[in-house]
């Protein structure tokens, strides 16, 4: 129901807001979105539905990737995107009952149920960025997929599930250090902004 304006839309999605103005008015008359000029844009229910469809075969195409042929979390983004839309829904319900009705994608993202709930969305998770030192935490989502920051997170250790400590940030340098995987890691504070983490006791 949030509205969005064309200008961080389009930042978003790396087009020009002439295209992404075109594209509105397009969902606007196929009853998917409210479009308002100079306001912005809000999915309409059937809109809304539409998208969870969507994001539901995405992310279970990406799990079913990792787990039946056993590409890495970095290698099925695309190749989800590629396949999407190919898909038929009853193929995708069968991914779906195949993997267990799973909760979460590779990349820890809710999969969204037939009726587009989304499943697991109540986790509580907190940046990493937001995490203060001698805090220990749970990698549970990793929201920036681009595939060579999942490779430098893959290379040091930091995928879902892994438990560390924050040891330091250094607000001014903007860096959080961490120990994890057994060994020391630093990140910027705006890649640690896109890591998901359960706090730990």
């Amino acid at each position: 129901g949030a509205t969005m304006s064309t200008g961080a839309l389009a930042d978003d999605m790396g087009v020009s807001p002439g295209t992404v103005t075109s594209m509105l008015k397009t969902l606007s008359e196929a009853g998917l979105a409210v479009y308002k000029p100079y306001e912005g844009v809000a999915l309409t229910p059937s809109g809304h539905l539409l998208a969870m469809r969507m994001l539901r075969r995405h992310r279970l195409i990406e799990l079913f990737l990792v787990e039946t042929l056993k590409l890495t979390w970095d290698q099925v983004h695309e190749e989800a995107e590629d396949m999407e839309h190919a898909v038929s829904d009853f193929l995708v319900d069968r991914i779906d009952e195949f993997l267990g009705r799973p909760e979460f994608d590779p990349h820890g993202d809710p999969i969204p149920t037939p009726d587009g709930e989304l499943r697991g969305s109540e986790r509580n998770a907190v940046p990493l960025s937001e995490c203060a030192p001698g805090a220990r935490f749970r990698l549970v989502r990793v929201t920036d997929q681009q595939a060579e920051f999942l490779r430098y997170l893959s290379e040091a250790g930091m995928e879902l599930g892994v438990e560390g400590d924050v040891t330091d940030r250094h607000d001014a340098a903007g860096v959080v250090s961490l120990r994890a995987a057994g060994k020391p890691f630093s990140l910027s504070l705006a890649q640690a902004e896109v890591l998901l983490v359960e706090e730990l006791p």
